[in-house]
């Protein structure tokens, strides 16, 4: 790398609950858990101060309740629930790795997070702890991708990171494709009239009218999020200029 100084000062990393998921595609792998701690614990020891967002695929889709008759309030509540589950491992293999994190809810769980409010959330980054933010929104019908844009906003992050495992955004889709093309960067206007599918469109929305850049990057890539702050092209970066 050719420097260590990093271009982004304060992260919001969204990461899909499917990182922490085994062959099966379900539940908590704990060495996979330590992995993903492993990769930001390496871009805190660049000094970014780092949020972060998790999904709950490995536990609960709520469009397959919604496909079964389910009240999509209470699918997406149940959503939110297990984004805490993940929550709480992420924060547990921090610790194990000496590292300081704390987890805020959008839905109050008092004895086992803190309640998401925004200034204690900047206080813990600015004292160096990761905050990691469960619940999403804390309101059915929105996506998690759309709970990590309005968190970066909120706490002043200067980019979101969406980690998963493709490297970027394609004109179609890699894995069906393999002469399928990748944007190095893309207008808001762009993602939005692609129909970005790693990303959903009010997540996007949010971010245009906000000025927030989004990078889309492959998590288990090595160094990819060192590389991600550090300013070096790498994924997509979905921007206005």
């Amino acid at each position: 790398m050719s420097t260590n100084v990093p271009k982004y000062k304060r992260i919001l990393l969204k990461i899909g609950g499917e990182a922490f998921a085994g062959p099966g595609g379900m539940g908590i792998v704990p060495h996979l858990a330590e992995e993903v701690a492993a990769k930001v614990k390496a871009v805190r020891q660049l000094g970014v101060q780092v949020a972060i967002v998790l999904g709950a695929g490995n536990w609960w889709r709520g469009k397959d309740g919604i496909a079964h008759g389910m009240d999509r309030s209470t699918a997406d509540h149940i959503g939110m629930l297990a984004t805490v589950m993940n929550a709480l491992a992420l924060r547990d293999a921090f610790e194990r790795m000496g590292m300081a994190a704390r987890v805020q809810t959008a839905i109050e769980i008092r004895s086992v997070a803190e309640p998401y409010i925004r200034l204690r959330a900047i206080r813990h980054l600015e004292k160096e702890r990761i905050v990691i933010l469960g619940a999403g929104t804390g309101n059915p019908y929105f996506t998690t991708d759309t709970a990590g844009a309005l968190r970066a906003m909120e706490i002043g992050c200067n980019v979101m990171i969406k980690a998963t495992k493709v490297d970027g955004v394609y004109d179609t889709d890699p894995r069906k494709n393999a002469n399928a093309q990748r944007y190095e960067s893309l207008t808001y206007l762009d993602a939005l009239n692609m129909h970005v599918g790693v990303l959903d469109s009010t997540a996007i929305t949010l971010c245009m009218e906000n000025d927030m850049p989004i990078m889309v990057l492959d998590l288990w890539q090595p160094n990819c999020l060192e590389r991600a702050v550090l300013g070096e092209k790498i994924g997509t970066l979905i921007h206005g200029k």
